[in-house]
């Protein structure tokens, strides 16, 4: 009787820990970390990019060396930054990184507006080259945001839904990860002059 009992309870025991979602939590937070890993990767593009972009840019726009310096310094602002996975559990460093990129980001379309002025920088395969791989970086970022914020709201659903959530407040202690955000006022559309 004895050794029914305690096969009964290895098989309640067993039953209970196969659904209890510790796999799956983990499973969830390692996918959070690879998609903000991309996020990083695509920034990294950029930045690496921005550089080439600026150079071929400065040979023909002399007339707007400003814009220029604001996409530099908002290069090395980005650059400097130190990054890693503890940022995704502190949202004040989150919203700094965002910050940071969306400085850039600002910079960048004001260059965007210098093609736009000065045609005969247009004209120069080089520079289309560069725009048309910046666009693409730029697409990338995009996606790569679009896809972390897929994988926090997976991993968020994971982890406080039941029993999952039993198992993670008893075992794991995992924490909601934060989505990634539109900075302030990017709901309003920029206004391009010439």
């Amino acid at each position: 009787m004895k050794k029914i009992i305690t096969g009964l309870l290895m098989i309640t025991l067993f039953a209970l820990l196969s659904g209890c979602g510790y796999n799956t939590m983990q499973a969830n937070e390692e996918a959070v970390i690879a998609a903000w890993g991309n996020v990083e990767s695509s920034y990294q593009r950029r930045a690496d990019l921005i550089p080439n972009l600026v150079e071929v840019v400065k040979g023909y726009a002399t007339h707007e060396a400003d814009t220029l310096k604001a996409v530099t310094e908002a290069r090395a602002r980005v650059g400097s930054m130190q990054v890693s996975k503890d940022i995704l559990n502190d949202p004040a460093s989150l919203n700094k990184f965002q910050q940071a990129q969306g400085e850039l980001s600002g910079a960048l379309s004001r260059l965007m507006v210098v093609v736009e002025k000065y045609p005969d920088l247009k004209a120069n395969q080089n520079f289309l080259d560069l725009q048309k791989q910046l666009e693409g970086t730029e697409n990338r970022i995009n996606v790569a945001r679009e896809r972390y914020n897929s994988s926090v709201q997976i991993f968020n659903t994971s982890i406080r839904t039941f029993p999952n959530s039993l198992t993670n407040s008893l075992m794991l202690h995992l924490q909601r990860k934060e989505a990634f955000k539109a900075e302030e006022g990017a709901k309003v559309a920029p206004k391009v002059k010439f």
